[in-house]
């Protein structure tokens, strides 16, 4: 491949989202409040329920429950569970650690050698009160990370009795909900490098994801790409599957809806299917963008799957019932099992997000598709902003709005529908490169330095 290529779309974004005092035991368990991983419940980005903010001013109070600082540099999205909220962060040894945003096409690492500090922090939902706090390792990085990337990509997860943090390379970390360590493993070095040039290493985003007792993570990295289920309760491997994939950045989805349970994940070489409970391949896709960030999303018996880069910028709607190689031959834009597919208009960085009958699908120049879910007719396509700005946190949604953060902290709120309207523009006053969560009628936002909570007027 030709590096002179790599000019806007060539940037890696990597992203890559209780009492005061009283035990885990005690927190609200309202299952319908909580966001226990990346992009909330099934990563559909949804929470429905309670009025959300249409306007907001973070630089005062109209609107802001709290501010809470947190130091370091952190891509890892909010998780909420009852009262509490836990988020993860990266504290490098430099005064001024460089975190470039926008949309350029530098593919070379930070050069970043002194000992850095992983923490997982817990704060009061109701405050930003930080109850406790966990410095999981103090280490030089084992692998360099992108200028737009951190050492701490991948969203913590949780299912109430644990909490569940990886930091690529430096291991993977379970913690009970006050905060002890439960247990830790080290899954080797886990090398998220640009496959045509090695050496632009850029940092590890996936992030686990809960189902039962499981823990499901999807590590395709230069060497030995794999997915694998662990216990929640020790760590220990229940099964591992061998991947011939080039590094990715997305996290799984489980799709537990017919017969049997599978996560699916993206991919260039392998998007695909896994059995939950033996890590067999069920289905499989070839071709796409180079660089997989977003997630998989599923929605009306479909699995909505983007990504970009290099000479592809697909959409798929795959059916839910997928088996064997499911690839598309020639002009192909469907077969038995992919309902639909667009050649040119998917995501780079962004999770798609379907809300009601519609997809949306925002690119990193911030132009956002709306389609029919079930059919892929293309209802419009507009921009947000400028053209200046990168957009890498993906859309959440609620209350007839979506919520779309751009890297220069503009956040839009649009109206969902059909017809393209923009709300308002709230301006954060930070970059804003995490996905929100929402909870409870709260949209919590983790910006550059702090996390922020944003609720309608009561």
């Amino acid at each position: 491949m030709n590096l002179q290529r790599l000019k806007i779309c060539g940037v890696l974004t990597i992203l890559l989202y209780a009492g005061l005092n009283s035990p885990a035991s005690a927190q609200s368990t309202d299952r319908a409040s909580n966001w226990p991983s990346f992009r909330g419940p099934g990563a559909s980005g949804i929470s429905e329920g309670s009025p959300l903010p249409t306007t907001w001013d973070a630089a005062g109070s109209a609107n802001i429950l709290w501010k809470t600082p947190i130091p370091g540099l952190g891509h890892s999205s909010p998780i909420v569970w009852g009262n509490r909220i836990f988020v993860s962060t990266a504290i490098s040894g430099m005064e001024n650690p460089q975190l470039k945003t926008g949309l350029y096409g530098d593919i070379a690492s930070v050069n970043d050698d002194t000992p850095h500090k992983w923490i997982v922090y817990c704060l009061d939902k109701r405050n930003g009160k930080i109850l406790w706090e966990k410095t999981v390792l103090t280490a030089v990085p084992k692998v360099k990370r992108h200028p737009k990337s951190t050492h701490a990509n991948s969203t913590l997860a949780t299912d109430g009795k644990h909490v569940v943090a990886f930091f690529g390379s430096e291991g993977l970390y379970c913690f009970n909900m006050d905060g002890r360590l439960l247990w830790k493993k080290d899954l080797g070095p886990l090398d998220s490098a640009f496959y045509v040039a090695p050496k632009a290493q850029w940092e590890f985003a996936s992030s686990p994801i809960i189902y039962q007792d499981l823990i499901l993570i999807q590590c395709d990295v230069l060497n030995g790409s794999f997915v694998a289920a662990l216990k929640i309760d020790n760590g220990n491997e229940v099964w591992r599957t061998s991947r011939d994939e080039v590094p990715t950045w997305g996290t799984p989805t489980v799709l537990a809806e017919g017969a049997g349970v599978q996560m699916i994940v993206n991919g260039f070489k392998r998007i695909g299917g896994y059995d939950v409970k033996t890590g067999k391949e069920l289905w499989r896709l070839q071709g796409g963008g180079d660089i997989p960030a977003p997630t998989p999303v599923v929605a009306h018996d479909l699995i909505f799957i983007t990504n970009a880069h290099g000479k592809m910028a697909p959409i798929y709607a795959i059916r839910s019932n997928a088996t064997g190689d499911i690839s598309l031959k020639g002009e192909e834009t469907s077969n038995q099992f992919v309902a639909w597919s667009v050649a040119r208009d998917g995501s780079y960085m962004a999770t798609p997000l379907v809300y009601g009958d519609y997809l949306y699908v925002c690119r990193i120049n911030g132009v956002l598709g709306c389609y029919e879910a079930r059919t892929g007719a293309r209802v419009y396509q507009e921009r947000l902003g400028s053209g200046t700005s990168g957009f890498s946190a993906s859309p959440v949604a609620g209350d007839g709005k979506i919520y779309i953060a751009g890297e220069d902290g503009n956040v839009f709120v649009i109206r969902a529908g059909p017809r393209f309207e923009v709300m308002a523009k709230n301006p954060m006053g930070e970059v804003c490169m995490a996905s929100p969560a929402v909870s409870g009628g709260v949209i919590y936002f983790r910006t550059q330095s702090h996390v922020v909570a944003v609720s309608a007027p009561k």
